[in-house]
């Protein structure tokens, strides 16, 4: 995956919704608790609050961790659900095998058994191939089946779908992992609470995911099954994702989960990516190559296209043998945008 360069001046692009805006609800969450003394390391008020919102999204068993970020969410579940022998099984394009600079080999001391998956999504099918070895001694042993949602390639697990997947790897003795970056905009795509895609549907422990949905920083571990982890408080500490000023994490977190802002910043950004898709659709020449299930597009265009487009909107090329680029619309995606890119887009190419 290409860059863009990195002295484009300041503008709105389709790069990543990590490069989006904070939420002013966020903001405003950071201003109300910036008052005071607070006990430190998660004891304050606000992250006894976060507890409390926690369990009502996803059951009275859930317990919450907040962490500074995705990959620290990651790497400390996968650490509380394995030992130093075991493996994970997870498809190709995860994020904890692509994009995260293999911290979960060299933090977890993890091997990664990646499954080819070309919609990024493991079944029941897959599980069961890839999942093998178990009393080898010669082999790392199974111990954790890892999923995204959405997927990488912006697609999304159904409650059915996650609890089948979930049952196989349960049947087989192993624990279920989500990467759940982009969870909020899965469950505005189908139209469901969060516990759906989670607790209801047998996912032990999720990376809950802030950033990406407005948050200035943090994300949050969520035990959902306390059965399936031990130790994650001090896996946290040695894993250096232990905040001193808890509170300015948790109460962003607070924010999002209090009433629905997570809801309508993922809703809105879904909309705005079935808008470009829309678009990019009507324009002669630009195939969309994947489903538009969340709030990604992915589309092949030619390459001199690509970079002239990249001198006024940041994106990223996803695929550089196929010209397969991706656009990630965020909550602060405004319809504005989307219509002067997709007129750069048919200005750009070739009639």
């Amino acid at each position: 995956m290409t860059h863009p360069p990195e002295n484009r001046p300041a503008a709105r692009g389709f790069a990543s919704d990590n490069q989006a805006s904070v939420h002013p609800d966020v903001l405003a969450a950071l201003a109300e608790v910036n008052t005071g003394h607070q006990p430190a390391y998660g004891d304050d008020a606000v992250t006894g609050r976060l507890r409390a919102m926690v369990r009502r999204h996803f059951g009275d068993r859930a317990e919450v961790y907040p962490v500074f970020n995705g990959t620290g969410a990651n790497v400390v579940s996968l650490q509380a659900m394995s030992e130093r022998w075991s493996s994970v099984v997870c498809p190709e394009s995860a994020h904890i095998n692509t994009d995260e600079c293999g911290a979960a080999e060299k933090l977890a001391g993890l091997k990664l058994v990646t499954v080819p998956a070309p919609d990024g999504k493991l079944t029941p099918g897959l599980v069961e191939r890839y999942a093998t070895g178990f009393g080898n001694v010669q082999r790392r042993q199974p111990a954790v089946v890892s999923i995204t949602q959405s997927t990488e390639l912006g697609t999304v697990y159904t409650a059915e779908e996650t609890a089948a997947v979930a049952a196989a790897a349960h049947e087989r003795g192993l624990t279920v992992h989500m990467d759940g970056a982009r969870i909020a905009n899965a469950a505005a795509s189908l139209g469901v609470p969060l516990r759906a895609l989670t607790t209801d549907a047998g996912v032990d422990v999720l990376s809950f995911g802030g950033t990406k949905n407005g948050l200035l920083l943090g994300e949050a571990i969520v035990v959902l099954n306390p059965d399936a982890v031990r130790g994650v408080s001090y896996l946290r500490k040695s894993s250096m994702q232990l905040a001193s000023k808890m509170r300015y994490v948790s109460a962003q977190l607070v924010a999002l989960l209090d009433g629905d802002l997570w809801l309508r910043n993922a809703a809105h950004a879904n909309a705005m990516a079935r808008r470009l898709e829309a678009a990019a659709r009507a324009v002669p020449g630009v195939e969309v190559t994947r489903p538009v299930q969340a709030n990604t597009v992915f589309a092949v265009v030619p390459k001199d296209v690509a970079e002239r487009l990249r001198e006024r909107f940041a994106f990223y090329t996803w695929d550089e043998t196929t010209g397969e680029v991706r656009w990630v619309c965020s909550f602060d995606t405004t319809e504005r945008d989307v219509a002067a890119f997709a007129a750069a887009l048919a200005a750009e190419m070739p009639g």
